[in-house]
């Protein structure tokens, strides 16, 4: 949907409407079925219109739909990775490197926060790591 503010050449009268797409304003303005619903005019223009921008705050996050399904999705990963995988905190380049190295066997995998410098070091080395987001508990 798109909404076009229009304007009524003949009597100046502005008014808001909305179309299904640019393409259907087109079509019904060459159909002449665009008329002011004050003079009955068919002398009817888009005026110069501002992009509508979304602005986010929080409350309107909660509201976006998008937002929560991606948000609950990443709360489902968070836990399966911390019902299945080791933490290791801070200490995750150096774990995931002893791993690598044999120096240590683990039986499970291994979560934790490392910098992206450090992941870019592990990954030159061969180490697969990734990131991910992990909101706050309690933002949950």
């Amino acid at each position: 949907m798109i909404k076009y503010k229009l304007i009524c050449k003949n009597c100046n009268n502005l008014f808001d409407s909305w179309f299904s797409s640019s393409r259907e304003y087109e079509k019904l303005k060459k159909k002449k079925f665009l008329n002011c619903h004050i003079c009955n005019s068919l002398k009817i223009e888009k005026t110069l219109m501002s992009p509508s921008i979304l602005k986010f705050k929080d409350k309107d996050r909660i509201n976006d739909v998008k937002y929560i399904k991606v948000k609950k999705r990443i709360n489902e990963y968070q836990k399966f990775i911390k019902k299945n995988f080791e933490y290791v905190g801070e200490n995750f380049a150096y774990e995931a490197r002893s791993i690598h190295y044999r120096y240590k066997k683990k039986s499970k995998g291994i979560y934790g926060s490392a910098s992206k410098e450090e992941l870019e070091e592990l990954k030159n080395e061969g180490i697969q790591a990734e990131m991910i987001p992990w909101p706050d508990d309690n933002n949950n």
